[in-house]
């Protein structure tokens, strides 16, 4: 049996506010919401849900693990997310692949990339 994966969850101080910025970022909605936890839809069928989980520390540090979006403009992808509140950190290439290594509002990383 082979496992599926079917949400990715960021620990944050504000799920809420969180939720609104990767809604906007996914293009898609909220799909639960409670004072300590927002799911998200997936943005197509059979996609990834993202959860936001309220935590009571601050990110510190690097992320153990963060989300690679993929897309065929990814200059585009990266002035649009920074509309809407990301920050770039970095840009890099590596192994036929580049990518822009940016934070959400709360400082969470992620990638934006295309295959070259």
């Amino acid at each position: 049996m082979n496992p599926d994966i079917v949400m990715v969850t960021i620990d944050c101080a504000s799920p809420r506010d969180l939720a609104e910025f990767w809604a906007r970022a996914l293009n898609t909605a909220v799909s639960f919401d409670s004072d300590e936890f927002v799911m998200l839809a997936p943005n197509r069928a059979g996609g990834v849900r993202v959860g936001l989980q309220r935590v009571p520390e601050p990110r510190s540090g690097k992320n153990r693990a963060h989300v690679d979006l993929s897309t065929a403009d990814r200059q585009a992808e990266v002035r649009r997310l920074v509309g809407l509140g990301a920050t770039v950190l970095g840009e890099h290439s590596a192994c036929g692949l580049t990518w822009t290594v940016l934070a959400d509002p709360e400082g969470n990383e992620f990638c934006v990339g295309t295959d070259e």
